[in-house]
């Protein structure tokens, strides 16, 4: 199903029969990492959704493409136990700087939420991790908890037009993510009730993906970031 909600189209759907297609997938303004598994004409349908182009890619041999990478427009990081050939398929299929944070967490996606102008970085990684964030993504970080996590990756999602946050957020903590990710910030949920906003929703600053139990005042909810 797809919605038209203010200028973004936003498609509802399932991914390996789940709503929680945010694990799943990886998006940036340009291109989108699907995982093996997913039929040809899924993948394109995919890629017409987010206006991106395609790159059917593992990690670490992993379908879990959301939690094990971050990628904005200029770089992406992935897990540390990435191997050489997934990420020669991901410096062809994109352009970009991939590198391995380095780092003794692997959920890298789990612990930064980037777009092109910033990124908010968890408070448990170290500082050559951080500095190497802000290098490979070229961008300013901000280094915080949000609504007392410290994974801000699972609870932040973000793209260059704007960015939705877990609901406990404090006004404090939406300003300061707004001032890093220089875009507006909506506390939401998504899949009626989630608060771990970046396991249902995909984006980009063209459209978006939320998985199939997104009820529709969520839906409304999630557009006013996206305006």
């Amino acid at each position: 199903m797809t919605q038209g909600v203010s200028d973004m189209a936003v498609h509802v759907l399932d991914i390996y029969r789940t709503s929680n297609i945010g694990i799943f997938l990886r998006s940036n303004d340009k291109h989108l990492l699907i995982p093996p598994g997913i039929s040809s004409s899924k993948a394109k349908k995919l890629g017409t959704f987010m206006d991106a182009e395609t790159a059917v890619i593992s990690i670490s041999g992993s379908r879990l493409l959301g939690p094990l990478s971050v990628m904005n427009g200029k770089g992406v990081l992935i897990s540390k136990l990435a191997e050489d050939a997934e990420i020669d398929v991901i410096e062809r299929a994109t352009g970009l700087r991939v590198e391995r944070l380095n780092s003794q967490y692997t959920s890298v996606g789990n612990l930064v939420a980037a777009n092109d102008k910033g990124a908010v970085v968890s408070n448990i990684l170290g500082k050559e991790a951080i500095l190497e964030i802000s290098e490979v993504l070229n961008v300013p970080v901000k280094i915080m908890e949000v609504a007392s996590y410290v994974q801000v990756g699972s609870v932040i999602t973000a793209s260059n037009a704007g960015a939705i946050v877990h609901p406990g957020a404090t006004e404090e903590q939406v300003e300061e993510i707004k001032d890093i990710l220089k875009v507006e910030v909506e506390p939401a949920t998504v899949n009626r009730g989630v608060p771990l906003v970046s396991c249902g929703a995909v984006l980009n600053s063209k459209n978006m993906m939320v998985g199939s139990l997104t009820s529709g005042p969520e839906l409304m909810i999630l557009s006013r970031a996206m305006q």
